[in-house]
């Protein structure tokens, strides 16, 4: 275990204006405002903003986070576990098992060392490299789903009943158009389901750039079509596409005809969700820890100081303070997460 941190030491990472800093070492942990150098947890876009001088990241999510930044960015990588000095501290980056290259950020001066999470999660996924436990003595935690409610069921079953549905409605004649985060749910429900099935599978164009840069990175998916290259008067009676939720409502729509809908997200632990969305079906699956892998995780660091954010924070830290006698707080930032999940 490493060394308590020093009461009259100053953290090691403070909330300012731009984002998490670190002034020993000189740059902020996913900014959301433009600084000198960031430090990149993943390339969802309320983590990888644009505008920042300079950028690091774990080498894996390379591809992504230059399809996120642009080709003009000034990207530099480490690999998972590398290390790296910058100014007074060392930091290197650990797999969270979120997305493809997502990344932990363990910080070490002097002796005391934290651990910045980013998003993350403790069930397996091929898609990406699986989370993995850093010893700290303090960790900074995502609670987005920081309620004893979410319990996430085994992934294998979520696609089997994602193509039982597919299934049904395709001997019934009609699309079935699911909802799914762009970045790394997609990719990972195709993973899935290439474990069950080998048929095509259609995306919308905002998904499908991001389905080729995790091919590009080897992971192994069902084969995939964009929507705008089928031909007009095409019938998608019997297709799966799946689409961002930003398209649900739009004109897009209209091209499939009889269709169901549904939609790939933790929130749809909760039943009334999917009904108020207007969704027809509902899939648990999300790409954060659940409750219990919330508690094994700030239980597994060893971390003294638990400081949490991103969702429910306040429900968290008082868990952890009542429950697992450590010193949690909540951080506030500004965002809150992705709200699709």
């Amino acid at each position: 275990m490493n060394v308590s941190p020093s009461l009259d030491r100053p953290p090691l990472v403070t909330v300012t204006p731009e984002g998490l800093h670190c002034p020993a070492g000189g740059f902020h942990i996913d900014p959301w405002r433009p600084v000198e150098r960031a430090l990149i947890t993943h390339a969802h876009g309320d983590h990888a903003r644009w505008g920042s001088k300079r950028y690091l990241g774990a080498s894996p999510g390379l591809g992504l986070l230059r399809k996120r930044l642009g080709a003009d960015a000034d990207i530099s990588t480490l690999g998972y576990g590398e290390r790296l000095s910058l100014g007074e501290v060392t930091v290197s980056f650990h797999p969270a098992g979120h997305v493809l290259g997502s990344a932990q950020i363990r910080i070490e001066h002097r002796g005391e060392v934290w651990v910045v999470s980013g998003d993350y999660k403790r069930d397996p996924d091929p898609t990406c490299a699986p989370f993995e436990p850093v010893r700290c003595d303090t960790f900074i935690t995502e609670a987005t789903f920081a309620l004893p409610i979410y319990r996430w069921d085994d992934t294998r079953l979520i696609a089997e009943e994602v193509l039982r549905w597919w299934d049904g409605n395709h001997e019934a004649g009609r699309a079935s158009v699911l909802f799914c985060y762009a970045l790394g749910k997609a990719q990972r429900l195709l993973a899935e389901l290439a474990r069950l099935t080998d048929r095509e599978v259609l995306v919308h164009g905002a998904t499908h750039a991001l389905v080729e840069c995790y091919r590009e990175a080897g992971v192994r998916m069902l084969p995939t079509r964009p929507v705008s290259e089928m031909e007009k008067g095409t019938s998608y009676a019997g297709a799966l596409v799946l689409a961002p939720p930003s398209a649900a409502g739009s004109t897009w729509m209209r091209r499939f005809g009889e269709h169901e809908t549904g939609f790939a997200s933790g929130w749809m632990r909760v039943r009334g969700n999917r009904r108020r969305r207007g969704y027809d079906r509902g899939f648990v699956l999300s790409d954060h820890a659940d409750w219990p892998g919330l508690l094994r995780t700030a239980k597994e660091t060893g971390a003294s100081r638990v400081l949490v954010t991103h969702g429910s924070s306040d429900t968290l830290a008082r868990y952890l303070r009542e429950h697992q006698g450590i010193d949690a707080a909540p951080l506030s930032t500004p965002f809150e997460g992705e709200t699709e999940d």
